[in-house]
C-alpha cells in the first residue's frame, strides 16, 4: 500500500511539471488560474512594434499539447521579414486546459 501511494505521488509530481517553461521573465502564475503575458526578449532599446502576428501551442490534461508556438511560425502568420520584439502570453485554468502563444512585432 505505501508504494503504491509513493508511486501515485510520484506521477503527480511529473504530471505538475508537464508544460513548465522558462523565458527571460517569468510573472508568477496560480495554479488555479493564470493569464499572463511577459517579453520573450530583454533587448528592448531598439524596439519597433509594427505588425505583429502570433502562433500557439494548447495542452488539455497535461496529457496531449499541440500546436507550433515558434517564431518562426508566428511571423509566417503576419508575413513578418524583421523581427523587432517578442512577447508571450501563458493561459492556464486548474492544468486542465493550458495555452501557450508567442507574440512578435516587426516588418
Amino acid at each position: 500500500m505505501r508504494g503504491a501511494l509513493l508511486l501515485l505521488l510520484a506521477v503527480g509530481l511529473c504530471v505538475g511539471m508537464v508544460g513548465c517553461y522558462t523565458a527571460p521573465v517569468m510573472p508568477p502564475s496560480g495554479w488555479v488560474y493564470s493569464e499572463i503575458q511577459a517579453p520573450l526578449d530583454l533587448n528592448l532599446e531598439k524596439t519597433s512594434l509594427g505588425k505583429s502576428g502570433e502562433a500557439s501551442t494548447t495542452c488539455i490534461l497535461g496529457l496531449v499539447a499541440t500546436g507550433d508556438c515558434s517564431v518562426q511560425a508566428a511571423a509566417n502568420s503576419a508575413g513578418l521579414t524583421t523581427i523587432n520584439h517578442a512577447d508571450y502570453e501563458y493561459y492556464n485554468i486548474l492544468g486542465v486546459y493550458q495555452k501557450f502563444t508567442v507574440r512578435v512585432y516587426g516588418n
